[in-house]
């Protein structure tokens, strides 16, 4: 999706306005993008304010390539004293793979293969 020239300047006024430590609100989008000669719909700073409120600007730059990377979840560690039911849990999921992995193989037998 492509922003406009006005999602634009008023993206760039507030960031403005965040690297200052000042409060977003519309009528600073507005004096900002009016002492840059830059006409704009009326609405687009207020739509601009009413969406940044409650939210730290700077906090979200910071943060913007800190997001964990999605992997494999935690395995849970197995029970103290060698209990046989965690080891019998752990090879369970196993199992189910190997039953998931042969349904995937039946579906190429239905004539949809790129070599028949």
């Amino acid at each position: 999706m492509a922003l406009s020239n006005d999602e634009l300047a008023c993206v760039y006024a507030a960031l403005i306005l965040a690297d200052d430590n000042v409060d977003i609100k519309g009528d600073k989008i507005a004096s900002i993008l009016k002492a840059a000669n830059y006409e704009i719909e009326p609405y687009w700073p207020g739509l601009f304010a009413s969406a940044l409120e409650g939210v730290k600007v700077t906090d979200l730059i910071k943060n913007v390539g800190s997001a964990p990377a999605a992997g494999a979840p935690a395995q849970a560690a197995a029970p103290a004293g060698g209990d046989k039911k965690g080891a019998a849990a752990k090879e369970a999921p196993k199992k189910e793979e190997k039953k998931k992995e042969e349904s995937d193989e039946e579906g190429d037998d239905m004539g949809f293969g790129l070599f028949d």
